[in-house]
């Protein structure tokens, strides 16, 4: 199957887009696909905000977007926007880095008055950044995501059914660009 970067913006160790993505992660693992889960946070920031693109955690960052074929982006929504954490690693990613890949965006926020920030904020910079498809992204309330004493994450039962349609709509788009045949003269 695929190989699939999952990435999250979050800033917080405890994040609920964090957890949220690992929980969709395993969902890919068991399609088949191998998943390489990347928290921004855990970039020295020095090497971020320095924009020191010869950093060796950059440097790391750069080759897990190369290896991928598909990568999901998850956020959390501040002032109608992605996480500034996140910004500052994609400001560091070659123009192109998305080129040729399959995108799933997701984001989590406090009120349903940023659910358009996908489109509007996240997108453009994935488009901009050579997606080759942008699937349907998904934005999931934080009072849907609850997090058990056990540190099992549960979502509500109506946005957890869309979000398995997405993340299998990413899935099966993933399948379908990685099944193409290579172009003529082109090994596969």
């Amino acid at each position: 199957m695929a190989t699939v970067l999952s990435v999250s913006g979050s800033p917080s160790a405890t994040s609920r887009t964090a957890r949220l993505l690992r929980h969709l992660d395993a969902r890919l693992t068991v399609q088949g696909h191998e998943v390489i889960p990347l928290d921004v946070r855990t970039i020295p920031a020095e090497a971020l905000l320095g924009a020191d693109f010869r950093h060796p955690a950059i440097v790391e960052a750069t080759a897990l977007f190369d290896r991928a074929d598909g990568v999901v982006i998850g956020t959390p929504v501040y002032k109608a926007a992605y996480s500034g954490l996140l910004k500052s690693l994609l400001d560091l990613m070659p123009q192109y880095a998305l080129s040729g890949k399959t995108v799933l965006p997701l984001a989590t926020g406090g009120t349903t008055a940023h659910v358009l920030a996908i489109d509007y904020a996240l997108r453009p910079v994935l488009s901009s950044m050579g997606a080759a498809h942008i699937v349907q992204g998904w934005f999931t309330l934080d009072k849907d995501i609850a997090v058990g004493e056990d540190g099992i994450l549960t979502v509500a039962p109506g946005p957890a059914e869309a979000l398995a349609q997405v993340v299998d709509q990413f899935s099966s788009a993933l399948v379908s660009r990685t099944a193409l045949p290579a172009p003529a003269g082109q090994a596969a």
